[in-house]
């Protein structure tokens, strides 16, 4: 059997359908903290367990029978992160897993400006210390963050965010899908992969120039000063820990921290990643 947990967030649903389509669904389980939240998957043949990071013991039950389990990264920010991705791969491990993956990020590494790559890089580091198969799948920057980094700009002409750099901005449908054919095919993908990434990196200046040719509305970017940026953040209801979080991303960005590009995920799912502008037309669509 293949678990996959947080099989009801933005990318562990997407993951799912795309694993449906290649294995029986009798052969696949989720780990779910809300198992209401996915009736629809046990409807299709799926089985739905409760599971939470959080509370380690839940998982045993949520593992059982697992031949392959995908570790969704946690949803949390901070060193809580770290505690919750080792508590599911160490309740694989337990349930006797032959294969866990990963979901880590392309530029995972110790030294990283951005706070969620430190997590991303202990997280693969214990993964690889316990001795069974693994893949640490490392996912290119999700392209849906930019609807944050965009913000008011469709309304105010102005795309404003501190200085940035490069980003090869992926697609969470292109990132699921490499993820099922990892769980679907042995040996697709072993230990830490390439970066999973689009063909292209564009900075914001580029992404203000992509909105303005798809609205016919000029979208300017505007640099701002990073402590200024988190001033304004905050007085807006962001909280001042995702404040800092998010500068340490353009901080990052700026270092170059995400200006990486390999052709591994277009070779993987047999076609060419989604564009950064399909993506931003979708955003623009919404707005």
């Amino acid at each position: 059997m293949i678990v996959i947990t947080g099989a009801t967030g933005q990318l562990g649903s997407q993951i799912v359908d795309r694993l449906l389509d290649r294995v029986p669904a009798e052969t696949v389980g989720v780990s779910v903290r809300d198992v209401t939240r996915a009736a629809g998957l046990a409807a299709r043949g799926v089985r739905v367990r409760a599971g939470d990071f959080t509370e380690p013991a839940t998982l045993q039950h949520a593992f059982e029978g697992a031949e392959k389990v995908l570790v969704v990264s946690a949803a949390i920010r901070g060193s809580g992160a770290v505690t919750a991705n080792l508590a599911a791969i160490d309740a694989a491990h337990t349930a006797g897993a032959k294969r866990i993956l990963y979901t880590s990020h392309q530029a995972a590494s110790r030294d990283s400006l951005f706070p969620a790559q430190l997590t991303h890089a202990a997280t693969e580091e214990h993964l690889a210390g316990l001795g069974v198969a693994f893949t640490a799948l490392r996912n290119g920057f999700y392209a849906s963050t930019l609807s944050f980094a965009i913000g008011t700009a469709l309304d105010t002409g102005q795309l404003v965010a501190p200085a940035d750099g490069p980003v090869s901005w992926t697609a969470h449908a292109d990132l699921a899908e490499a993820a099922a054919v990892a769980l679907a095919e042995d040996g697709a993908l072993d230990g830490v992969t390439a970066p999973l990434t689009a063909p292209e990196m564009l900075d914001l200046e580029a992404v203000a120039g992509i909105l303005s040719a798809i609205t016919g509305r000029t979208v300017r970017r505007v640099v701002a000063d990073d402590d200024q940026w988190r001033a304004d953040a905050i007085a807006r209801g962001l909280p001042a820990a995702a404040a800092d979080f998010t500068l340490g991303m353009y901080r990052a960005a700026r270092r170059g921290e995400f200006a990486v590009t390999d052709p591994t995920l277009q070779t993987l799912i047999g076609r060419r990643p989604t564009s950064v502008r399909s993506v931003l037309e979708g955003i623009a669509a919404q707005g």
